[in-house]
């Protein structure tokens, strides 16, 4: 049975204090008036924030407005401007909030489906890890409440996130209007609870019968986990795929792609298989899992390494059609995060795709701990900042910064994964029992 030390219990909680300040600090510093942004406009005259500073692009747009047109009219134009910017920066601290939430989030609903796909298959390699893939499923619950309610603010327009939940703007937009049967408040909430229930309901019987397998004097509960696993998958791509839409993509609401659901599957399941090798090798290095050998790891990192490439189809396929078509409606999507987000894009690249393959591409490599560890460090990174250029654009716009709220929102979600996690492995033994597979995944060489 796993203890928790009391140094890591310690550690999440230090993580979540320290996040939940910096949460805090980027609400209360969020400007609440045009008056506002634009002191803030006159303070960072002339500062450009890395190219970045959305507030002198503004006041540089209502100077060249003004000159442009005359009195009443250069007057609109500024307050337009500067309207638009004040909610930008009001929903800073929301977007940072939704991103780490949902990152997080997405680790436990990855491992979810990765634990499913092991029982469907009947893997016989795996099975010593089913602890471990339980214990981090374990985050679903806290998570999926808190993205319930992060969902629930948004889509109800308590914040400016959904730009299409604005009714204003959805009475001047006739493309909205045409997906207003879609994209609505109460549409956007029963299947987010439809989704969150079905997954924590698959996560609660898949615990339980692992649980009873323990006493079990026969295959009963190893046959029901492996049909309800099946099931789940069925009901899982599909779920997926319109959370996908709804939760993410619809913060670009004029823009869409038939690639996007397996585009966020692939991260999700990269991300999830990295933290499944990553707990896997701390709690080896603590004396525990004496069980799972080499090439386990090897096998993990094998996964940690298709998926970083299957990701960087999904993203190559998406991005390579759309950009040499240049439809106007489409491209869009792109020139936006390349000319304001030029380095995150680029770099975010590079981290998914080319660090993963220069550093899992030898074999011996996938066997060493410490090696792994730096990769996943290195992957996690990397798709953190894919979630966070997936929103961002959306509902930031130009008015980007990596400051409290990021870092907060970050280091709080972080120390209650950390916390969940590794409390939820306090509460079984780490070698699963009575499964027909134990005997091949305990000897499991190659």
């Amino acid at each position: 049975m796993y203890t928790l030390p009391n140094k890591l219990k310690l550690f999440a909680v230090i993580f979540m204090v320290v996040g939940a300040i910096g949460i805090i600090s980027g609400f209360l510093t969020a400007p609440g008036t045009t008056a506002e942004v634009k002191e803030m406009m006159a303070d960072h005259h002339g500062e450009d924030h890395n190219g970045h500073n959305a507030l002198k692009e503004v006041h540089n747009d209502s100077e060249e407005a003004a000159v442009e047109t005359h009195g009443e009219n250069a007057h609109d134009s500024e307050e337009a401007h500067l309207e638009h910017t004040l909610h930008q920066m009001q929903n800073r601290p929301w977007s940072a909030l939704y991103i780490a939430c949902f990152f997080f989030f997405m680790i436990a609903l990855g491992c979810l489906a990765f634990y499913a796909i092991q029982w469907a298959a009947q893997a016989g390699w795996s099975p010593v890890l089913f602890r471990v893939m339980e214990a981090i499923t374990a985050y679903l619950v806290p998570g999926g409440i808190i993205m319930f309610v992060l969902i629930a603010l948004s889509g109800l327009h308590i914040n400016h996130l959904f730009v299409w939940a604005d009714p204003e703007v959805v009475a001047h937009d006739k493309l909205i209007q045409g997906k207003a049967g879609w994209l609505n408040s109460t549409g956007l909430l029963i299947r987010a609870a439809i989704f969150l229930g079905g997954w924590m309901l698959y996560r609660h019987f898949a615990v339980k019968f692992s649980r009873k397998s323990d006493d079990a004097t026969d295959n009963r509960w190893f046959k029901k986990s492996f049909k309800i696993s099946a099931a789940f998958l069925v009901f899982f791509i599909y779920t997926e795929s319109m959370m996908s839409w709804d939760w993410i993509m619809s913060f670009d609401p004029h823009w869409f792609s038939t690639l996007f659901g397996w585009y966020v599957f692939a991260g999700m399941m990269v991300c999830a298989v990295t933290v499944i090798a990553m707990v896997t090798i701390l709690l080896k290095s603590q004396g525990y899992l004496e069980f799972v050998n080499d090439s386990h790891i090897h096998d993990l990192a094998k996964y940690m390494f298709a998926f970083s490439i299957f990701w960087t189809y999904l993203w190559f396929s998406q991005f390579m059609l759309i950009w040499y078509a240049n439809i106007p409606e489409e491209v869009t999507y792109f020139v936006t995060r390349i000319e304001d987000f030029k380095l995150p894009f680029f770099g975010m690249v590079a981290m998914n795709f080319v660090f993963p393959v220069l550093l899992l591409m030898n074999s011996d490599y996938k066997r060493v701990n410490w090696f792994v560890i730096l990769t996943g460090i290195v992957i996690l990174a990397g798709h953190y900042i894919d979630v966070y250029l997936m929103i961002t654009p959306g509902t930031v716009g130009a008015s980007w910064f990596i400051g409290v709220p990021e870092l907060g929102a970050m280091s709080f979600f972080f120390g209650l994964f950390v916390f969940v996690v590794f409390m939820a492995l306090t509460k079984a033994p780490l070698l699963i029992k009575n499964n027909p597979f134990m005997k091949e995944s305990k000897h499991f060489h190659y």
